[in-house]
Formats: structure tokens, sequence, C-alpha cells
């Protein structure tokens, strides 16, 4: 469930997004994505994230550092009592078009414009650079022009689950909460129109749910605070299996649905065409 610039096999993902009043950046929302990934092009791969927000430095992401488990831990409180869905290191300086820099296997592009993405990638070390289809990054101006768009470069022929992506932003629209969640593992731009197979977890929180909404998160006592802080008390999630096909696109809820509890509001958001 995801876009790469190059065959790849991903399973086992997890998606999350929170929706938090953050004492020092207000309100923001938190996303985070994990998989097990495998790449099967002839050399380096990266995996494309759009970011509904316009705000995205390479501060804004949040190291898991020793808890590389947080976003299982999210699953394992909700997976007794969901069911199956129906239907850093800088390495430039000052504002730049690309923002370069390292987390956790990935080497990680930021950019409001995909097309200057190109430019940027002699920046990434050589076994991590992949080769980028301008058809593809096309696909992301035209549709995606309000996002930020994140390349994660990677090169591992073996299976490996890297640790989670996390990070904040203020969102382009506080009360929808948004996952991308787009398919393609060519390289290509991804077809809008054909079904794609499914095999994730989709996990939501809100820190305005009343009391006893959600199930609780079993946090280690050892985490560092600067990380728990940004992390939720109680979520909510919803499984989605490998014998369901769903239309491409992202997942969405409106925040008043989440704060029900109505995960059939869940819904399957396909970009707008031009």
């Amino acid at each position: 469930m995801c876009i790469s610039t190059g065959e790849a096999a991903f399973s086992g993902t997890i998606v999350y997004c929170g929706r938090q009043h953050h004492p020092v950046h207000g309100l923001i929302h938190v996303l985070g994505y994990q998989n097990t990934a495998v790449n099967l092009a002839d050399g380096p791969n990266a995996m494309l994230l759009h970011v509904p927000t316009r705000q995205l430095t390479p501060e804004h992401f949040l190291s898991a550092g020793r808890t590389g488990d947080v976003l299982h831990r999210m699953v394992a409180a909700v997976e007794p009592v969901a069911a199956a869905a129906d239907d850093v290191a800088w390495m430039s300086e000052g504002p730049q078009p690309v923002q370069v820099f390292d987390h956790d296997i990935y080497t990680v592009l930021l950019a409001a414009d995909p097309t200057v993405v190109p430019v940027a990638l002699r920046q990434v070390p050589p076994h991590r650079r992949p080769e980028l289809d301008p058809e593809l990054l096309g696909f992301y101006a035209d549709h995606f022009a309000d996002h930020t768009i994140a390349v994660c470069c990677f090169d591992n022929a073996d299976a490996r689950r890297a640790k989670p992506l996390l990070l904040w932003y203020p969102p382009l629209d506080p009360d929808r909460l948004t996952v991308p969640a787009l398919d393609s593992h060519t390289g290509a731009a991804p077809d809008l129109d054909t079904p794609v197979p499914v095999d994730h977890w989709v996990l939501l929180s809100t820190d305005q749910a009343p009391t006893g909404w959600g199930e609780s998160v079993d946090y280690p006592r050892d985490m560092r605070h600067s990380l728990r802080a940004f992390l939720p008390a109680a979520v909510v999630g919803r499984y989605y299996g490998r014998e369901q096909s769903l239309l491409n696109g992202d997942f969405t809820i409106r925040h008043r649905d989440l704060l029900a509890g109505d995960l059939n509001r869940i819904e399957r958001q396909q970009p707008s065409r031009r």
C-alpha cells in the first residue's frame, strides 16, 4: 500500500493518523507509516508518500529510537476488538526546493514541487539513488499540488521491517484525518480505475475523545518524553485484509465521525483529476 519508484513488494503495512493539540506546536496531525519492504528492482528504490501539509522539514520527523514497535503496540491495543472492513542529519543548509536527510533505512527527500526532485537525487548515496519516472513525478505535481512529497530511498533486497516513519505537521484540513494509501509498485503512476489488493491496518486517534473512547496503548516506561508527547493514549483501528481489493486511493475520515467512533465512515478518497 504505497507508491514505489521501481518494482517492490510491501507487506504488513500499518498507517496511523492522530489529531492533537500540542503544547508547543498547536493543532497538529501526526502520521505514522511502517511496513516490510523487499526491493525487487535492478537498482535502488524509493517509497513515495504525499503528506497533506505545505509545511514539512526534517525537524518534523520523529525518531522512534528504541521504540521501533510503537505502531505495533497500537495494533495490539485494537486488534482484539477490530473488525475487517467490508467494503536526522541535514545534507544542506537553509531553505531548499528539496530537503535531503537520513532517517532509519531511508534517505528522504522532501519537496513541495515533485518535478524538482531529480536534480536533488545527486545528494542521495549511490546505493540508494533510484531511477524516477518523470510521469510519476508529474502525477504528483498534477494531483497533489498543495501537498509535500516525501521520497524515501532504500535498497534492501531482503525483507526488512523498517522502524516507523513518524512525523507531525500542520494539516491542510484540521478536521479531516487522511493517510496516504495510493498503490503502485512498478515505478509508474498509479492506476486510479483498477481496484488494488490490501493488507494493512489503519489506526486513528484524537485527543478530544470522550472518556472510554478507543483502546489504551501500552507504551514502554522508558520511552522518551519528547516522543511520548506526540503519541495518543488511546486509538481505534480497522484491518483491511489480503482477500480484499479496494479502489485505489487514500483513507480519510471526518473528525466528528472519529469522535463518534464510527469507523464505517472511513472513506476511500481518490485524488482530484485534472
